[in-house]
């Protein structure tokens, strides 16, 4: 036994050596065929996040995206949040640089002013990057020290620019945000009439943030997404909190201002910040109309000609309640009759706004001048803000009357969208029938 042992050893030992020797003076050539392990190792991001919103762990907190913004003096990313407004803790900021850890940093948390009363707020959460990090996504933590780290969930940051950090060309002159849609709606027909007249001024994409929507305007919707025009965002919201369905807490209840609005306004904005020159922040029932010019293109040159610095431009909502009708009938046209919801050619008579009173207006953005936006307003902006006269541009608003007690001659006519009507139905039609809303033999 003892020489069997002995035997073992000695050759293990002269193995060992010939290895040694081997490795010592192997050459470059042999060198380059020998495997390799990869250095430094990646160690993030495990795991991304796959929704919109994605919660905070131990705390009443979700993030919902994150984008590169150096605008405001010591800060690098802005992270767009929900918190609950009476349990705001300190946080600290993770990143993941090019794969590896960087050292935390404590976080600015900036909620939003506008809240109606509601629990849960839009919050901006601020970090900088630490020095020598490329980084590429960033988390949220309770402690100052790496936690989990590994196992926590990443958001990649947006808006990066390129290493030498020169300007993109914008991929899109004008973006409509439209806030939610919920429930079971299915206003299919003034949707598709909303975005072929959107198309018509010159809009290059509308991105929708979807919770929930009745089936034809869903069939709608993913046809429209296949010719890549509209943009959807899954916005689960429903499974994370109460979100009410009214603007005020005090009316309504919930947790939060009616799903959300306020965040995906605010989402959409930094969104389209590299990517658009302009965004337009209104309702699904709304058109943004200039009345002086045929399209938003030169509308926008305009008014940014008046007002060189602004960034912000507010245009007033004007309402067509939907219970009066054009007499004639001239567009009330068979092929639609079968197609859920509004025909906005039908309803030609406009309310004047109580001006004695608040009323309310839509905007549009440069995005990149402006930090956070309310619906009605914008809370904070790096530019001026300019009021655009009703007479060059308003909304038109098809929906139940706002002055239910204005009489029918005290209303205005007002044709304007008829005068996009020989572009404006086929458009319709093609569209209802890539969806499979609309028989083969509608349309003209």
């Amino acid at each position: 036994m003892k020489k069997d042992f002995k035997k073992t050893f000695y050759l293990l030992f002269l193995l060992s050596s010939l290895l040694v020797i081997f490795i010592a003076n192997v050459t470059p050539e042999v060198y380059d065929y020998l495997p390799k392990l990869p250095w430094p190792l990646r160690v993030c991001p495990k795991y991304t996040a796959v929704r919109s919103i994605t919660p905070l762990n131990n705390t009443y907190h979700f993030m919902v995206s994150a984008y590169m913004d150096r605008r405001v003096k010591g800060f690098d990313v802005r992270i767009i949040s929900i918190f609950k407004r009476d349990s705001i803790q300190p946080l600290y900021c993770l990143f993941c640089c090019a794969g590896q850890l960087s050292d935390t940093v404590p976080a600015k948390i900036v909620q939003h002013s506008d809240n109606f009363g509601f629990p849960f707020v839009t919050t901006d959460v601020m970090c900088p990057i630490p020095g020598n990090c490329d980084a590429t996504h960033v988390t949220l933590q309770t402690q100052p020290v790496r936690t989990n780290a590994l196992n926590q969930i990443w958001l990649p940051i947006g808006n990066k620019k390129s290493k030498g950090h020169e300007e993109r060309k914008l991929q899109f002159n004008f973006t409509v945000c439209i806030s939610n849609l919920f429930g079971d709606y299915n206003n299919v027909l003034q949707f598709a009439q909303t975005l072929e007249m959107y198309k018509l001024l010159g809009v290059d994409r509308v991105v929708i943030y979807n919770t929930s929507c009745g089936p034809d305007l869903n069939r709608l919707l993913q046809s429209y997404t296949k010719t890549g025009f509209v943009e959807m965002v899954p916005w689960p919201i429903d499974l994370f909190m109460n979100p009410s369905r009214g603007w005020l807490f005090s009316r309504s209840g919930g947790d939060l201002h009616y799903f959300g609005q306020l965040t995906t306004l605010n989402e959409c904005v930094y969104r389209s910040m590299e990517r658009s020159r302009y965004v337009l922040l209104n309702d699904i029932d709304e058109i943004i109309m200039p009345y002086k010019h045929n399209n938003l293109m030169s509308l926008m040159n305009t008014v940014q000609q008046q007002s060189p610095k602004a960034g912000v431009f507010l245009i007033e909502n004007h309402i067509f309640p939907k219970k009066h009708f054009e007499p004639t009938g001239r567009f009330h046209l068979p092929q639609w009759s079968g197609v859920p919801g509004v025909n906005i050619l039908e309803h030609i008579y406009r309310e004047e706004p109580d001006r004695e009173k608040y009323h309310p207006h839509k905007m549009i953005v440069q995005p990149r001048l402006v930090e956070q936006v309310s619906v009605h307003e914008v809370l904070k902006t790096f530019g001026a803000i300019y009021t655009v006269s009703p007479d060059v541009c308003r909304i038109i608003h098809v929906r139940v009357p706002l002055r239910g007690q204005l009489k029918l001659e005290e209303l205005k006519e007002d044709k304007r969208l008829w005068d996009f009507h020989e572009e404006l139905i086929p458009n319709v039609d093609k569209a209802l029938r890539r969806a499979g809303l609309l028989g083969s033999e509608g349309g003209r």
